[in-house]
């Protein structure tokens, strides 16, 4: 939003600085992001009026002009423009004045010189030659009544400056200098002088016939014929000034006004040529198939979604964005429809950026416009046009203004001791009620409750934090003291058995994995392949359409590094994330970090692709395989001992894949990438990856006691031929279970498979496990009747539970 500070002091004029206006807006919560002169500076420029003009006795292209600055002496200046007349009235440049910098930087001094052997005693200015505009067609005309001799500054109004300020996109209602007016009035206590015109006298019974066919589109529209205008008419300088320094070009003098008045009021509105529609109006949506030429001279194609107006014959406008060619004013217009309506803004919304545009209008009515004063601003617009462009001749006729749908505005309730609470300043009701009246807020109030009604220029009450917000910015944000959280200061004592994710990421990291931070928004095909999930979790707005889903397991995210870095010739990758990931689970409850029917467990998760280490001389180079990474997982897990059984996954490989164990509880799974999706996501080795729980993670004993033996220790080996099926784990239960339940198991350090055997001397559906077990006594040197007791009952519990047989 632009404007000129001279514009906003016309309605609301407070005694303070420019800089001090900039400051007080900036800490309201309307962003002055610049504020920058209208005009670079000059001296000694003031009006002149051209008393002769004569051509110069040596150029055919120069005049000698005599100039009258207000002095009683007329200057000799000799001039070139194309347009130098007598009695025209044009900014002059006396001598000793300082013109802005040319392009070498340096002020353009102007001095009594001789051209072509005549005196000039000054310079007759052009607007680009004062860097008012780039128009250099000739000299800039100033009006007849222009005062001459008077400091052109002073006159132009150029000792002003531009504000431009950054909206939030709440807040719609300062789209106008109007509305920066109230804010500005609301905040200091200045009275505002709102723009008002007097109903201009109805001469004209005819009206347009108008049917509003969609009110979810169209909840207001009014509009008046008039007829017999003078389009040619030429737009006032001050008007000019005005769109100029909003950033708006002139263009004639029917489409200004209406711009003006958008600037002006925020209410957007549209003239149509009345000698160019066919028959009445109709505002509906759009249909397929419907085309429409815009007045930017694109052509585009409407549906059902887009809300149009159109006559008996074809579409005139966009409705709420752009008007159509067909019927658009030229300078040869003499009747017009005058339109303005509301617009519901959830009808405009996205509707402009479907077509790769933009427009002053889409940007205000998506946001909400007042729909209460839609015939008060007709009459401003119609005033304006029967003072610039009417004739004798003209006619007004009367507004028609049809009411379909409105918005219904509720009471917003705001809490004292709420408003209290969250802004942190002893508010009281008189207080909050004084902030109220002063943004025209109207309100009830009983027993410290407010009960606010919004008016209907505002669409950003909607909730009692609204409200907040508004008395806060009111207050002032550099009222509200900064103050330090107050908070007990108790030391914590760090639980033994937890240990935290941090050391978690450490242990990973202390194995070569590296730290990758991914998004929770994964591709919904991630969720069907690595995890059979054909029903994700869908994100109602999407940062990005392939980004749909959130993740219920980390899997496709540590895939898709590892695709990456291949991409890019990495040949040896390791990579973990900690991370959460979401699923379904209709008992879980709304709690502070819980949202009802989601559960949001934390997963550690790591996945090693390429060589087992990098290459070297002292060992050969071979590919990463299950063992590999499941010794990394016990390793995290030491001194705890996890179990692994058999698992089918859908991203994991069948026979290479299991479930990881604790306690008798399942926390994760482990396993090699699924052939297919090597395929699919042009891998050309296999990843092995894990996953498992977090907490689980955590978890670690407390370190206890234990007594180191004064005797020798032993081992003794035992190989049992079991058939295929067979997993080792199972005897390892089984060896577990009988030293549990055995005379002397507590001599038992510990059992390690260290060879597998299949070939000669087997079955083909058999092989043989070797398992070495260390043995210790803490109180009495090992006997070999005790070992070789224990060593029987063992080997005959494996037998019972797995038919295993001992191999000789």
């Amino acid at each position: 939003m632009q404007f000129s500070e001279s514009w906003l002091r016309t309605m609301v004029d407070p005694k303070m600085t420019s800089d001090e206006l900039s400051h007080l807006l900036t800490m309201s919560g309307l962003e002055v992001e610049e504020t920058e002169p209208v005009a670079p500076p000059f001296t000694n420029v003031v009006v002149g009026l051209v008393r002769e003009v004569q051509k110069h006795p040596d150029a055919d292209r120069l005049n000698v002009c005599q100039v009258d600055v207000g002095t009683g002496t007329l200057l000799n200046i000799v001039c070139g423009a194309p347009n130098v007349r007598v009695g025209l009235r044009v900014p002059c440049a006396k001598a000793g004045a300082e013109l802005p910098p040319g392009p070498d930087g340096k002020p353009f001094l102007i001095k009594v010189g001789k051209l072509r052997g005549v005196e000039s005693q000054g310079m007759l200015c052009s607007a680009r030659e004062l860097k008012l505009s780039e128009d250099h067609g000739g000299l800039l005309e100033l009006p007849d009544d222009a005062p001459v001799g008077q400091d052109f500054r002073d006159y132009y109004a150029l000792n002003d400056l531009k504000f431009t300020i950054k909206l939030t996109p709440n807040k719609a209602d300062c789209l106008s200098v109007l509305g920066v007016a109230r804010e500005v009035s609301a905040l200091t206590g200045t009275p505002l002088s709102a723009p008002h015109s007097a109903p201009v006298a109805v001469t004209l019974d005819e009206k347009l016939p108008v049917k509003i066919s969609a009110p979810n589109l169209c909840g207001r529209f009014a509009g008046r014929v008039i007829r017999n205008l003078d389009a040619k008419a030429a737009t006032p300088d001050w008007m000019k000034q005005r769109l100029e320094r909003s950033g708006q070009r002139s263009l004639s003098a029917l489409v200004d006004i209406s711009n003006y008045v958008m600037l002006e009021l925020g209410r957007p509105s549209h003239v149509f040529d009345l000698d160019k529609i066919h028959g009445g109006l109709d505002v509906r949506w759009g249909k397929a198939g419907e085309t429409l030429k815009l007045l930017n001279g694109n052509t585009v194609a409407v549906d059902e979604w887009v809300g149009v107006i159109a006559d008996d014959k074809a579409l005139e406008s966009l409705a709420g964005i752009m008007g159509g060619d067909a019927t658009a004013v030229s300078l040869d217009t003499t009747n017009i429809y005058l339109e303005a309506a509301f617009w519901w803004p959830d009808a405009i919304q996205g509707r402009a950026r479907k077509y790769n545009f933009s427009t002053d209008a889409a940007h205000r009515f998506e946001r909400g416009v007042d729909y209460a004063t839609v015939v008060e601003h007709i009459e401003r617009i119609t005033a304006l046009i029967v003072e610039i462009c009417g004739t004798a001749d003209t006619k007004v006729g009367q507004v028609d203004d049809q009411i379909v749908n409105l918005p219904q505005r509720k009471p917003v309730q705001l809490r004292t001791a709420r408003a209290r609470k969250v802004i942190g300043v002893p508010l009281t009701d008189e207080v909050i009620g004084d902030i109220f009246t002063r943004l025209a807020l109207p309100f009830t109030v009983a027993d410290g409750v407010f009960s606010v009604t919004a008016p209907s220029y505002r669409f950003d009450i909607e909730i009692e934090e609204d409200l907040i917000e508004e008395v806060a910015r009111v207050y002032g944000f550099e009222n509200i003291p900064a103050k330090p959280p107050v908070a007990e200061n108790t030391m914590r004592i760090e639980p033994e058995n937890i240990r935290s994710i941090f050391a978690v990421r450490h242990l990973l990291a202390d194995v070569g994995y590296q730290e990758v931070v991914n998004m929770s928004f994964v591709e919904a095909q991630w969720e069907a392949d690595f995890n059979g999930n054909a029903e994700p979790i869908k994100l109602q707005n999407p940062i990005a359409s392939q980004l749909s889903v959130l993740r219920s397991s980390l899997i496709g995210s540590l895939v898709a590094n590892v695709r990456y870095n291949v991409n890019r010739k990495a040949t040896r990758v390791r990579a973990f994330e900690v991370g959460a990931v979401y699923k379904r689970d209709a008992s879980v409850q709304d709690g502070p970090l819980t949202v009802a029917g989601y559960d949001q467990p934390q997963r550690v998760g790591a996945i090693a692709y390429g060589p087992q280490a990098d290459e070297q001389w002292g060992q050969g180079t071979r590919d990463v395989d299950f063992f590999d990474v499941k010794a990394d997982l016990e390793a995290l897990f030491a001194p705890a001992t996890l179990r692994f059984a058999k698992l089918e996954h859908p991203a994991l490989h069948p026979g290479r894949t299991a479930s990881v164990e604790l306690d008798g509880k399942t926390i994760g799974f482990l396993g090699e990438l699924h052939p297919r999706w090597l395929q699919k996501y042009d891998l050309p080795k296999a990843p092995v990856l894990f996953e498992v729980d977090a907490v689980a993670l955590q978890q670690r004993a407390v370190p206890v006691y234990a007594e180191i033996s004064k005797f020798p220790g032993t081992t003794r080996d035992l190989a049992l031929i079991v058939p295929q099926a067979v997993a080792a784990q199972d005897l390892l239960d089984a060896f577990s279970s009988a030293v549990a339940s055995a005379a002397h198991g507590h001599i038992v350090q510990a059992i390690v498979l260290f060879d597998e055997y299949r070939g000669k001397g087997l079955e083909a559906d058999e092989k043989s496990l070797a398992f070495r077990f260390s043995l210790q006594d803490t109180q009495t040197t090992l006997q070999d009747d005790v070992v070789d007791a224990l060593m029987t009952t063992l080997a005959a519990a494996a037998t019972e539970k797995t038919g295993a047989r001992v191999r000789k």
